[in-house]
């Protein structure tokens, strides 16, 4: 069978089948899309998807693309995302799975750059914090070289994308509408400029409106085009939850930014943290040292501002443990205290008082006023 009769197939069936049909999907990882059209056409049990596919002259389809910038990406192509090939493998949540016969991509970005990509997805009712804590992220990821993927929608969405193209890019935004249409309507302009300088991505056909089905099928693309995803905000009914859910069917790391305990928008993030499926991420930083290259992006080990008496041994913190805050005391009494003979306890009590710890007066030791706090 030629590249391009099957090409042409997987654009007929793109343009015929709804996103995310399982059967459909593992049809063409079987036997191929030109095979599995054949098998579509002579299948009485789906009488409507037979008459789409009769329809649809994939030709016309393709040059309509092309007369709108749109460029259609199978896995024959060299910018197809291998990640996506999990989904070939992976099981099926609410009925939907399986890897997109193509994509239908408007903007420069080659697909294959997303191996390194991380999601930030969440409520579309966002709160400031929301707003805040995920444009952040965005701008941190960017700036390491992670490109940000999220689906354009309301809320966490948007903040992400915007974080993104704020710190200069790059960014994409998977559509659960064609790619050459925008939803909401409202963000024209933000996918417009993401689809001229990143890239607009969707599996839905040209000019198709948004859907239930169709924004879960998008969400297992958001999670398995990337290495991870961030849940910012999401309450408990949250369709964030899904692109979540998607991210542990793949074994993606799936992360959450803890949001205030009596904040209903925050509290399906506090679940999937509670129950073990996401980890706990506060900054751009965080997100990184998890998904990254083992130990590519560590953190230091997080400590306290350090004191004067931390460099000190632990028998010379017993010195100054011993030494009275009122009273002075002799060298031998605190050594005795401290455990230690008399020789070293005046050594350690001029050690410690070169540190401005203690200060000998008439009566003896005693500590410094810094020492006593």
């Amino acid at each position: 069978m030629s590249a391009e009769a099957e090409r042409l197939a997987r654009a007929r069936l793109s343009h015929a089948v709804e996103p995310g049909d399982a059967k459909v999907a593992d049809g063409v990882s079987r036997a191929g899309a030109v095979r599995m059209v054949e098998e579509i056409l002579d299948d009485d049990s789906r009488p409507q998807l037979a008459a789409r596919v009769r329809e649809t002259d994939p030709v016309r389809v393709l040059a309509v693309a092309e007369r709108a910038g749109i460029r259609f990406v199978t896995p024959a192509d060299a910018e197809w995302p291998d990640q996506l090939d999990d989904l070939s493998h992976g099981q099926r949540v609410q009925g939907l799975g399986g890897s997109p016969v193509g994509l239908w991509v408007r903007g420069p970005m080659r697909l294959s750059e997303l191996a390194e990509s991380v999601a930030v997805v969440g409520s579309r009712s966002a709160t400031s914090y929301g707003f805040d804590v995920a444009s952040d992220i965005a701008a941190s990821l960017v700036r390491a070289g992670s490109p940000l993927v999220s689906g354009a929608a309301f809320g966490i969405d948007q903040a992400a994308h915007r974080g993104a193209l704020g710190a200069g890019g790059p960014t994409v935004a998977v559509l659960a509408c064609g790619a050459d249409r925008a939803y909401p309507a409202t963000h024209r302009e933000l996918i417009d400029h993401i689809g001229r300088h990143h890239a607009v991505v969707s599996e839905a056909p040209l000019g198709s409106t948004p859907t239930k089905v169709r924004f879960l099928a998008r969400n297992r693309l958001i999670a398995a085009l990337t290495r991870g995803t961030v849940l910012v905000e999401a309450a408990v009914r949250s369709g964030a939850l899904n692109t979540a859910h998607w991210a542990d069917v793949l074994s993606r790391v799936l992360m959450g930014v803890p949001g205030p305990v009596t904040s209903a928008t925050s509290q399906g993030v506090h679940n999937q943290i509670r129950g073990g499926a996401a980890m706990l991420v506060a900054s751009g930083q965080d997100v990184l040292e998890l998904v990254g290259v083992s130990g590519q992006h560590l953190l230091p080990v997080p400590r306290g501002p350090e004191r004067p008496h931390d460099r000190f041994a632990l028998h010379e913190v017993r010195v100054l443990d011993a030494v009275p805050v009122a009273q002075g005391a002799s060298a031998l009494s605190i050594g005795r205290i401290a455990g230690v003979d008399e020789r070293e306890s005046q050594r350690v009590l001029d050690a410690l008082a070169a540190a401005g710890l203690v200060h000998q007066g008439v009566d003896g030791w005693r500590l410094a006023r810094p020492a006593r706090s």
